[in-house]
């Protein structure tokens, strides 16, 4: 049967449109009929904690708690923008936590999973803000903070973000070469499946001569995306607000 994966929702109150796909997705016959769902990271734009009593978390929760109770296995990674996402919102979601580099036995592939961002290894000051917000010190400060701060914190970080990928080379922001084969080699693997760069594609390449794949997952600010692996074969296609 057939695995999903997506990733890079952005999910966020001011794009209703996606939410509202999002949520026709999770209900229809595509995701009802599968053999699980894996949401790879960046489902939200900005998580601020599971205690977030915002409607966007409950609807989240609400979406994903329906296809796990129809009995379609839901993983959840972390990304950039939800590392802040926890076991009690998973629980309250009906989702599993996946570890960042899991591997999973996929139509009899092993196939490596991971967001993505730890393989834009030449993006140097991306890497060292990632590594200070990873802290358990960093997680209990924001977690201190009241919600109406933590909201704060929140948008002036994806306002500084944006500024900061504006003036960015993107050749700087994509994975590196190097650091994929690295990744692949250390999990014992020729299949990487991948988001956070927002450039969907299927990658054929050799890897220490023998065939490889690596496929990245498409964001969802203008459109859906979705990844369909089948025994044998993977299909990257997108989804239509309309």
């Amino acid at each position: 049967m057939t695995k999903l994966f997506i990733a890079d929702l952005h999910l966020d109150e001011t794009r209703p449109a996606i939410t509202d796909l999002f949520e026709r997705f999770l209900a229809g016959p595509e995701v009802r009929g599968a053999d699980a769902l894996y949401i790879l990271g960046d489902l939200v734009e900005a998580w601020i904690g599971d205690d977030d009593d915002a409607p966007l978390p409950s609807r989240i929760a609400s979406a994903t708690r329906g296809v796990a109770e129809a009995g379609i296995p839901v993983y959840f990674m972390a990304g950039n923008r939800d590392f802040l996402l926890g076991e009690d919102f998973a629980k309250r979601a009906g989702m599993q936590i996946l570890p960042d580099g899991v591997v999973h036995d996929i139509g009899g592939e092993r196939i490596l999973l991971m967001h993505g961002d730890v393989l834009c290894t030449d993006d140097t000051a991306y890497q060292a803000v990632r590594a200070q917000v990873r802290t358990p010190q960093f997680k209990a400060q924001m977690m201190a903070m009241t919600l109406d701060q933590r909201r704060a914190f929140a948008a002036k970080a994806r306002a500084d973000s944006r500024a900061y990928t504006g003036k960015t080379d993107e050749t700087i922001m994509d994975v590196n070469a190097d650091a994929v084969a690295r990744a692949m080699r250390d999990a014992g693997v020729r299949y990487l499946v991948h988001g956070h760069t927002h450039r969907p594609a299927i990658h054929e390449f050799s890897l220490d001569g023998e065939n490889a794949r690596r496929i990245v997952l498409g964001d969802w600010y203008e459109q859906g995306s979705v990844l369909e692996v089948d025994p044998g074969q993977a299909r990257l296609r997108g989804l239509t607000l309309a």
